[in-house]
């Protein structure tokens, strides 16, 4: 299986939230995780940062913010690079897809949770 260098959008310590399980099973399915959100702490032994610098070699952003909240992080998906957005339940939108798509950048409107259970991630 390939290593899917994986930025994780909108990451929470808090247990109840999809983006932690989300992390916890990127890890355990052997994916390096790079965690950006607001909260403060760190999700499956890697902390979360703000947004900021360009992190270079990511596969993979999986989106858990909500299509309002995604204007301000547009620059830094885009510039981010990925090979593929993953827009999870409830964080879909069309203005950031059609935009992805002009740099290159594959989207899928998938649950990254199922992905990586049936083996598709």
């Amino acid at each position: 299986m390939e290593n899917k260098r994986t930025l994780v959008l909108g990451a929470t310590p808090n247990p109840a939230r999809y983006a932690y399980l989300a992390a916890h099973r990127l890890v355990a399915a052997g994916h390096e995780i790079v965690n950006v959100g607001i909260k403060h702490g760190e999700v499956a032994g890697v902390p979360i940062q703000q947004a900021g610098s360009i992190l270079p070699g990511i596969h993979t952003i999986t989106l858990y913010i909500g299509p309002q909240r995604q204007p301000q992080y547009y620059d830094y998906i885009i510039k981010t690079n990925p090979k593929r957005l993953v827009f999870n339940p409830g964080t879909e939108n069309p203005e950031l897809e059609m935009l992805a798509h002009q740099h290159g950048i594959e989207t899928l409107a998938a649950c990254t949770l199922v992905l990586l259970s049936t083996g598709q991630y």
